[in-house]
């Protein structure tokens, strides 16, 4: 072989081509047979895979969920620049539609590009600085989420718990930031892994009388439940599209408060690249002060996202055309309508399941509207359930996490799909796998009781 790896024949040219023919020409068909393989006759088809075809699948689990078409169509637009005056007029316009939903007149409202998670590590690592101490009050997997992520800040992390399917009483709450004085409580308030809906009325007062700001994750439980952010003095509060708005994960909508973005802006740093002088040390916080990520730096997201339009990273347009849709359509339905609407169809999935003779896990008085978590039967695969539920309905249902993994099964009614026709369709597809698996029950009682919370 040549140097580069190629044959010496081939690299004299067409000459060389025509040498190396010859010499394939009069190999033996034990020779050709290992120089060229066998080859599958279907992988020569094509050099690429085929396009994506999903599915069908009408997805009733705990998110993500099936996208409103709506949204969809709006995903397809084309793309602008990300200073075109269209594209600067998008990102306000999701400006002003996301506070109406957070139910704030924050001007920081806007978008982190990731999912849900994105959002959360954005606003802890951009309030955290290493040594501050932080609360997190846990009912289910997404405050161990929490505790690890201001974990991995760096701050002084003091964890109170309460059993899986339960919820903080406001003086418990307050008798634990009474006893840790943190900088920051940070608290989940619809926690699907126990589908837990955690009461925050006089949470955040409470904090701001002890010293604290409070962060809320309202992943799933925005649009789909009530929730006040200056209402409820909420300081910083992160969501995702994929639960009750409607639309895909990829997106985290975010508000601050003014007492929060002082804090951030306090660990205010430009990038060398964009300062005029970029071995100057000005608009530089202290090396202790500094935000610990580039890309979740919510101080310079904010200046991109503001009057400066200080360039960080390239906006996800796509994305935020879905997202903006998704706020759209439940400030076109309106908000209070959406979440009766999650409300309505949530009790006919409740009445429905325990129609079936199946218990509910947890404090159902705290349970969020958009989904409930069904106690599997004793003697019932439920893993197969699902799976049958899948491979002949197209329907899927969601298991859960850590102490709740194969105890119960996670039934949503969220976004485009709380609606009626998906609800008895999930009931009636339940009912069906579950007698042949040999579960005792009544035919038809799931739907019935379902519908008279329609009725």
């Amino acid at each position: 072989m040549a140097a580069g790896g190629r044959h010496p024949e081939v690299s004299k040219g067409w000459c060389g081509a025509l040498v190396l023919e010859r010499r394939l020409h009069n190999m033996t068909s034990v020779e050709q047979s290992i120089q060229n393989p066998a080859v599958d006759p279907s992988l020569l088809r094509t050099s690429v895979a085929a396009p994506i075809a999903p599915p069908p699948r009408l997805l009733m689990g705990p998110g993500p969920i099936t996208v409103d078409p709506r949204v969809l169509r709006a995903m397809s637009a084309q793309l602008v620049g990300q200073y075109d005056p269209a594209m600067t007029a998008y990102m306000n316009e999701t400006q002003a539609l996301y506070r109406a939903v957070f139910r704030t007149t924050n001007a920081a409202t806007l978008l982190v590009d990731g999912t849900s998670r994105a959002g959360i590590e954005a606003a802890l690592v951009s309030l955290i600085v290493p040594g501050d101490r932080v609360l997190v009050p846990v009912f289910g997997r997404f405050g161990h989420l929490l505790r690890e992520i201001a974990e991995r800040c760096g701050a002084d992390v003091h964890v109170r718990e309460v059993p899986w399917g339960q919820v903080f009483t406001l003086e418990a709450l307050e008798d634990a930031v009474r006893e840790v004085q943190p900088k920051l409580v940070a608290l989940v308030q619809g926690d699907t892994s126990t589908t837990m809906n955690q009461p925050l009325e006089g949470v955040g007062r409470m904090c701001h009388r002890h010293g604290a700001l409070l962060y809320v994750d309202c992943t799933a439980s925005l649009a789909g439940n009530p929730f006040e952010m200056d209402a409820w003095e909420v300081d910083v509060a992160t969501a995702g599209l994929q639960k009750c708005l409607g639309g895909p994960s990829g997106s985290a909508p975010i508000s601050l408060s003014p007492r929060a973005v002082a804090v951030i802006e306090a660990r205010r740093s430009v990038e060398a690249g964009l300062r005029a002088d970029p071995a100057s040390a000005e608009d530089t916080a202290p090396a202790g002060l500094r935000i610990r990520s580039n890309y979740f730096d919510l101080a310079m997201i904010l200046d991109y996202w503001g009057e400066e339009r200080l360039n960080h990273h390239t906006e996800a347009t796509t994305m935020l055309y879905g997202a903006r849709e998704c706020a759209r359509l439940v400030l076109e339905e309106g908000l209070d309508a959406t979440v009766a609407r999650h409300r309505r169809h949530g009790e006919a999935m409740l009445a429905g399941v325990r129609g079936l003779g199946l218990a509910v896990f947890g404090d159902v008085e705290h349970k969020m509207h958009n989904v409930v978590a069904v106690e599997i039967p004793s003697g019932i695969d439920g893993d197969a359930v699902r799976a049958e539920l899948l491979h002949d309905y197209g329907i899927e249902i969601g298991t859960s996490f850590g102490p709740l993994a194969g105890r119960v099964w996670r039934i949503g009614t969220m976004g485009y799909n709380a609606r009626k026709d998906a609800v008895l369709v999930t009931l009636a597809a339940l009912e069906q796998v579950l007698r042949r698996h040999g579960a005792p029950v009544e035919a038809g009682a799931g739907t019935a009781a379902a519908q008279e919370v329609y009725a």
